[in-house]
């Protein structure tokens, strides 16, 4: 949002943008330190006090921006840890019911944050250079609303300044002082129940302050009369020919001044330079566009493409561009240089009418994950690398935000690291509930929209947007949000929900969002054909719960080992239909057995979580491109959890996360539930010739029943049958089967290893009892059988050596027994027992067949200790703690 202030008008709207993550010819200066907060409950004064130099703040809390007024109140200490035990429970203002959604009901008369608190700001203003014209406050979002005060002056009150995801540029020329101390004061306000606010669903508990605050960065620009905001490249291929790239480039002119204005824009992408002259109005906007019909030099011959990183390199070129007045000598009057890739993204629907995305031609098959936030919005910007060079560590492709959009260093690093992402609107709170809307929701609405599409539409990482969740627009809404979108040069596809909801303005979305969202076996991924199951699309899934390991409990929970859990255990789980985890234990109860006590349970978990992610991944791989898309609900949580992630709040790597960077490795193995089939998965766009593939198949008594090889050649980007077991093998109810594969490359190279423990009988389900959470069994599979498994022996042993990506601990085991060591499984921890996270494990949770050797080796964090231990533990095999020795030097 660009405002102009007078002091006679108090402020007029031109129009909403976003300054993107930029290099600037203006000065920036980031207003991120020495901020001051308190609570307007706590005050007398008003802004035209408090934004003036020597206003009392003895007293205040100290913090930076961006913060909630939560997270700054926990940084200061006024508050423990929300995430341990059940502090967030004793905050004031948490008295709303355990597992309700917040976001719908209203803030508690006696809540702290039903106040407004103020932010204040002392700061010195970079004095004013000879092209420095206008001055203007950036704003990257503020939850909810605000007045906003400079220098004792009312510059924006919270009629204007509404909406979570909305941004605001704020020309305050007339108000500040140059080379000067200034004080910059903002009142926050928290959204109501009513309002286009941020939402924690079902995920997790919300903040009892609702998230309100300054979200986004705040900063001073300084730019001369004309501003140029959003620049962005967009790529189309003729007729799929890679060779061409023709590049359309868009930006955003603002004419901040009394006069018109005349210039020239210019700009170079990807080593092509370009202009053209512009006039602009007094006070007027253009968007610029420079095509490649106008300007041939925008035909990037043998350009070079992004690629999300499965299909190649994710390239990336710059984008600069800049508005000079005529007869400027100097400085231009704003520029700005973003990065961008020369790649196209386009949909369609398939046969059988499922969504199928391309990047620059080639199909995708979509693996990925939910994204949350940090509950708070706190960010880290370790933490956050670390979360991506995890994603691409289980060969994931794409990541769905739901609301909450997160960082520019996010979409940055998605960008860098070529993982797609999927983005919209959030569902199940005021923003679906368009019934109940007023006119200023629909314009607070748009605006949000217009704000976030100018804000990152430059980023070659995202795939889609959402303008739904749970539920399509109606169509008065979609037709306003489409238009907005048409506006902004939104160049990649859209659809109206990630539900299978046709509408009458856009059609059929060819997604699913059809559960389950619990715990379900193995087999149902494959043998589901009207929910869940293997087909189509389906933008939100998962079997249910995923237990973090007793060294992460410590982190969170007062007696991370009580059995029964305590009280603060079921804190943690989620919330609406998922408060407890009924559907999860009952199964592990049929199919396992009843746990004594908590690491019973957790070792139990930790199979059923690696068992049924592994499946649900491999079941999409092989139906591909029947299936077009399948996003894990979900990746990672917002805050310490026992549902719905495949590592846990505290970066810690569990049976999930294994299972999932099993299915989805590049070159792959796997078995199929419905039909017996040996499959043969190439996620790579090469293809494979000469892989032999193997199947050996064992009973309980580790007696050999079955085993078969054969040489495939596998083609780019495809799935294929190897072979088949035979039916009469399954006749044979030996209770569970044991079903080693393997595939190596022609040179013989192991590419890859896969274990499965199938019973004779696979679960029943009962269909017609079907609810969005799952569906439940009206018989279980029986694996009890492995909790009896003979015991088995592990020698093992580890080193620690250096290397350039850092510290790598080398993990040397060997089965000495005659028995199966089954889900043997290795984590770093301190010499105490406690966390050491996040470590990149080769493999995990993995078995050894007798006689079997295998090194596994982890790339260990920066922070872990220098004498770290490896504890060892496993289904059937004593538990262990092995002390690294250092890695002797090769001579």
């Amino acid at each position: 949002m660009l405002v102009r202030m007078s002091r006679n008008s108090f402020v007029f709207l031109l129009v909403l943008l976003a300054l993107p993550a930029a290099v600037r010819a203006g000065t920036v200066t980031p207003l991120a330190d020495g901020w001051r907060l308190q609570s307007a409950c706590e005050l007398q004064a008003g802004g035209d006090a408090i934004a003036v130099a020597g206003f009392p703040v003895e007293g205040w809390l100290k913090t930076s921006v961006p913060s909630t007024v939560l997270a700054a109140q926990v940084a200061d200490g006024v508050f423990p840890d929300p995430y341990f035990g059940d502090n967030l429970r004793k905050i004031p203002g948490t008295d709303y019911p355990i597992g309700h959604n917040f976001s719908n009901l209203p803030m508690p008369a006696d809540s702290p944050y039903r106040c407004g608190w103020w932010y204040r700001d002392a700061f010195t203003a970079p004095a004013a250079s000879a092209q420095d014209k206008r001055f203007w406050l950036h704003f990257g979002g503020i939850n909810y609303r605000a007045d906003i005060w400079l220098n004792g002056h009312k510059v924006a009150d919270s009629d204007t300044i509404a909406g979570a995801y909305r941004t605001y540029d704020l020309d305050v020329t007339e108000f500040l002082k140059p080379g000067k101390d200034n004080v910059l004061a903002v009142d926050a306000f928290a959204p109501t129940e009513k309002d286009l606010g941020i939402n924690w669903v079902d995920w997790n508990p919300a903040p009892p302050d609702k998230d309100m605050g300054l979200i986004g960065p705040v900063e001073l620009v300084a730019t001369g009369a004309v501003t140029l905001r959003s620049p962005m490249v967009v790529t189309h291929f003729l007729n799929g020919d890679l060779s061409t790239a023709y590049l359309t480039v868009y930006a955003e002119l603002h004419n901040a001044s009394d006069s018109a204005v005349k210039g020239i824009v210019s700009g170079s992408a990807a080593g092509a330079h370009f202009e053209q002259p512009v006039e602009l109005a007094a006070h007027g906007d253009r968007s610029i566009v420079f095509t490649p019909e106008q300007f041939p030099v925008l035909r990037i011959q043998n350009p070079r493409l992004w690629w999300p990183y499965q299909m190649g390199q994710p390239h990336l070129e710059r984008l600069t561009m800049s508005f000079a007045e005529d007869g400027a000598k100097s400085q231009p009057s704003d520029e700005q240089s973003v990065e961008f890739g020369v790649r196209e993204i386009t949909s369609e629907l398939t046969a059988n009418g499922s969504r199928l995305f391309r990047i620059n031609g080639k199909r995708i098959l979509i693996r990925g994950g939910g994204w949350a936030q940090d509950m708070l919005l706190r960010t880290d910007a370790n933490r956050l690398r670390e979360q991506f060079k995890m994603i691409r560590d289980m060969h994931l492709n794409t990541l769905r935000l739901e609301g909450k959009l997160d960082t520019n260093e996010f979409f940055n690093l998605a960008d860098r690291n070529g993982i797609l992402v999927m983005l919209g609107w959030c569902c199940c709170d005021h923003w679906e509930r368009w019934s109940t809307w007023t006119p200023q929701d629909l314009t607070i609405a748009t605006a949000s929209l217009r704000a976030q599409m100018l804000r990152l539409r430059y980023h070659p990482s995202l795939l889609v947007w959402l303008n739904g969740s749970d539920n399509p627009p109606p169509p008065d809404v979609e037709r306003a949000y489409l238009n907005i979108e048409a506006e902004t040069h939104w160049p990649n596809p859209i659809l109206s929900s990630a539900t299978e909801r046709a509408t009458t303005v856009s059609g059929e979305t060819g997604v699913k969002m059809t559960g389950p969202y619990d715990y379900v076996e193995p087999s149902y991924w494959y043998v589901d054909k009207r929910f869940g199951g293997a087909y189509a699309y389906n933008t939100e899934t998962s079997p249910g719960p995923a237990i973090p390991s007793l060294a992460s409990r410590k982190k969170f929970l007062s007696d991370p080992a009580a059995w029964p859990p305590g009280p603060d255990w079921s804190l943690h789980n989620g919330g609406g239909e998922f408060t407890n985890l009924k559907v999860f234990d009952a199964a592990m109860d049929d199919i396992y057995t009843t746990p004594d006590n908590a690491a019973d349970y957790t070792r139990m978990a930790q199979t059923m979580e690696y068992d049924s992610e592994r499946a649900m991944f491999e079941a999409y791989s092989k139906n591909k491109y029947d299936s077009t898309g399948v996003i894990q609900w979900m990746l990672n949580n917002a805050w310490p959890s026992m549902i719905w992630h495949l590592y846990d709040y505290y970066l810690d790597a569990g049976g999930g996360y294994f299972g999932v960077k099993k299915a989805c490795e590049p070159l792959h193995i796997q078995y199929s539930y419905d039909d017996q089939s040996i499959m043969v998965v190439n996620s790579t766009y090469q293809p494979a010739t000469g892989l032999r593939a193997a199947v050996e198949v064992y009973n309980l008594a580790w007696k050999q029943l079955y085993s078969s090889e054969t040489v495939i050649n596998s083609a780019a980007d495809s799935s294929q049958r190897a072979f088949a077991l035979p039916e009469a093998l399954f006749a044979d109810a030996t209770r569970i089967f044991f079903i080693d594969l393997t595939l190596k490359d022609a040179t013989g190279a192991l590419v890859s290893h896969n274990f499965y423990w199938v019973p004779d009988m696979l679960t029943t389900f009962d269909w017609e009892e079907t609810e969005y959470t799952h569906t439940p069994a009206t018989r279980y599979e029986n694996l009890t059988a492995l909790t009896e498994l003979p015991p088995a022996t592990v020698a093992a042993h580890a080193e620690i050596e250096e290397t350039p990506q850092g510290r790598q601990l080398r993990l040397h085991l060997q089965n000495t027994s005659s028995a199966l060591a089954f889900q043997l499984n290795a984590a770093v921890r301190t010499a105490s027992g406690d966390l050491v996270a996040p470590v990149f494990w080769s493999d995990n949770w993995i078995e050894l067949v007798p006689g079997e050797s295998a090194t596994l080796t982890a790339l260990l964090p920066e922070n872990a200790p220098d004498n770290p231990e490896v504890q060892m533990e496993g289904w059937n095999i004593p538990a262990a703690t092995i002390t690294p020795q250092a890695a002797v030097a090769a001579h």
